[in-house]
């Protein structure tokens, strides 16, 4: 039986483990990785997740935890670390690479939820694969599935589902990362597998200086450009940081993009990772009475949820949620 709309904004019925992993224990890793899994033995899709310019990836914890709960694997490197800017090219090969590592028979994804978790018979699906990013991550998940970069890595395993969080191609139009994702024209960006992007009210806004997610290069202008199908939704009162966890350091909470003044960043993880969970349900698990339910009702959210939006192939007039 399929779950209640609403049980995807609360915590699954899974316990979860966090383990990080680095070259100290996996020789051919390309970078280090945060691991969220279900400890309940099975199967489960895979979600490659990528931070934020100069995050940490221990700082999405609680939301991929969240996500993780449900019934998914999480994989979340850390790309770099505390660099001014410089394009994304290294980071849209290092996150091949690591697509690739997770289905290497010796020392892969499996080898670590077996070993390094000691988890006997909790296994990754990698044909059901997701890729996701906040902010700067987000504009690399979608560089990665548009196949731009060099081609010195080649993609082995397939995507089936890409998600932006609050994603962020550069500081304005003329001044986007390379390579240059997007186009400003609509519905160009054709990554040949259904889209969820998510924004937030407060993003654009700023508090001295740049606005962390500028007006014309961010979650709008991706939803824009996005071939269907995609989806859409903004959670309205919070801003670009807000899905972080609660113990980030000061100045990342509270000096560099505006925020939600009300200490309830957890509605916003909950309703961000809420609203993944029914994507990836709908789209790799072919189970979409919670994204129906969500964007038929949006009030069941736990945050204000603004511009709640789809675009389907092969509907005329108004999309017909139920076509998912």
């Amino acid at each position: 039986m399929a779950a209640m709309p609403t049980m995807v904004f609360e915590a699954g019925p899974m316990e979860v483990d966090v383990k990080h992993v680095d070259k100290s224990m996996i020789p051919n890793l390309a970078k280090p990785l945060m691991v969220v899994a279900p400890k309940e033995a099975g199967a489960y899709p895979v979600i490659v997740f990528l931070h934020g310019w100069n995050m940490l990836n221990s700082w999405y914890e609680q939301l991929l935890t969240h996500v993780a709960s449900h019934g998914f694997i999480a994989v979340a490197p850390q790309l770099y670390w505390m660099v001014v800017s410089e394009p994304d090219a290294d980071d849209i090969d290092a996150t091949k690479r690591i697509t690739n590592w997770l289905a290497d028979h010796d020392k892969g994804l499996a080898y670590v939820l077996k070993d390094v978790f000691k988890l006997e018979h909790v296994e990754p699906d990698l044909t059901k694969l997701a890729i996701a990013g906040h902010s700067r991550g987000g504009q690399t998940a979608f560089a990665v599935a548009l196949g731009l970069g060099d081609a010195k890595t080649k993609l082995e395993l397939k995507f089936s589902a890409l998600i932006g969080v609050d994603p962020v191609a550069g500081v304005s139009r003329a001044q986007q990362l390379e390579p240059k994702v997007l186009t400003f024209e609509p519905d160009c960006l054709d990554v040949g597998m259904p889209v969820l992007v998510m924004g937030t009210g407060l993003g654009p806004k700023h508090i001295g200086g740049f606005p962390c997610a500028p007006v014309g290069v961010n979650h709008a202008e991706f939803y824009r450009e996005c071939a269907p199908p995609r989806y859409h939704l903004v959670v309205k009162d919070y801003g670009h940081l807000d899905m972080l966890d609660d113990n980030v350091p000061y100045i990342i909470n509270n000096c560099m993009c505006m925020r939600n003044q009300h200490n309830t960043k957890d509605l916003a993880r909950r309703t961000m990772g809420g609203a993944m969970v029914a994507f990836l349900r709908a789209k790799l698990r072919i189970d979409a009475c919670e994204l129906i339910a969500i964007y038929r009702n949006p009030e069941l959210a736990p945050a204000v949820l603004d511009q709640v939006d789809e675009f389907l192939p092969c509907l005329v007039g108004q999309p017909d949620p139920s076509s998912v």
